[in-house]
């Protein structure tokens, strides 16, 4: 295992880390990523998949661009509305249900997609894949009372 990984893992892990890092990581990850022209981010280092999630805001209208692990599927990506377990949903979710397109980059590539929120067995499904990539998402779901939203994001237009 890559150390980068475990130290990744046990990091995210932290009951503390969303008090102290919830603004700075990703931050950091876009201050990496901008400065090594898109090839270097924080989890890319520790070989765990990441993208981009380049959504308006539902208020404001603002272009957000929003660090996420990802877990890749055929033709798209699950990613988890987490927020490290807090009790409310991350913003950046409000914000992809809302809007009428996303566009993800990944690997330096960009794509439109669209959103699906899972539920059922399908969400089931997904959320084992996506332990199996990101163990804390089950520290997560401990953390607090809401189910944790997984979301398919899809190529193609929403």
């Amino acid at each position: 295992m890559n150390p980068f990984r475990a130290l990744a893992i046990w990091l995210g892990g932290q009951p503390w880390l969303p008090r102290i890092g919830g603004r700075w990581i990703p931050a950091l990850d876009r201050l990496l990523r901008r400065l090594s022209r898109g090839r270097l981010t924080l989890l890319t280092l520790s070989g765990i998949p990441e993208l981009f999630l380049i959504v308006p805001g539902r208020r404001s209208g603002i272009i957000r661009t929003t660090p996420l692990l990802c877990v890749p599927v055929d033709g798209g990506w699950l990613v988890a509305g987490s927020n490290w377990g807090q009790p409310k949903p991350p913003a950046w979710l409000g914000n992809l249900l809302a809007a009428d397109r996303a566009e993800v980059e990944y690997r330096g590539r960009r794509a439109v997609c669209s959103a699906v929120r899972l539920s059922g067995d399908e969400r089931a499904e997904a959320w084992q894949r996506m332990l199996k990539v990101w163990p804390n998402y089950a520290k997560y779901a401990e953390r607090t009372d809401r189910e944790i939203a997984v979301v398919k994001l899809q190529h193609g237009p929403m």
